[in-house]
């Protein structure tokens, strides 16, 4: 069965989420959980602490955040497990409806992306 990465990313520093969204998203996520499609997920603390490891051209440098220059962050994840990308699909609307429905005030993207099950294909070799 495929799985599927959910992404929330939005602008740095909005306020908190109104209760009306966390009551409807703790509804919506038992019912995904128990039809075994939510796997796994939560929230993010803002940037203040975050780590940043930097990799160019070999050499990797540590970046501590807070990140002045940050616009829009990963607010928040899901793992989730579909039998199909349409009902992946169709459940990310669902997620993104229902921000739309109870926090209108938020300007938030909503991204899915399907989990590899395969190892990269080894580069050519020169």
């Amino acid at each position: 069965m495929p799985r599927f990465m959910g992404f929330v990313r939005m602008e740095e520093g909005h306020p908190n989420p109104p209760q009306a969204l966390f009551d409807a998203m703790d509804t919506y996520i038992g019912e995904q959980a128990g039809a075994g499609h939510f796997l796994d997920g939560g929230g993010l603390f803002g940037t203040e602490d975050a780590v940043n490891f930097v990799v160019r051209q070999g050499e990797v440098t540590r970046v501590d955040g807070p990140y002045a220059e940050a616009k829009e962050v990963v607010g928040g994840w899901a793992l989730l497990q579909y039998d199909s990308l349409e009902e992946a699909i169709a459940g990310q609307q669902e997620f993104a409806d229902l921000h739309a429905k109870y926090w209108p005030e938020c300007s938030m993207v909503a991204t899915l992306r399907q989990v590899s099950d395969e190892p990269p294909e080894a580069a050519p070799e020169a």
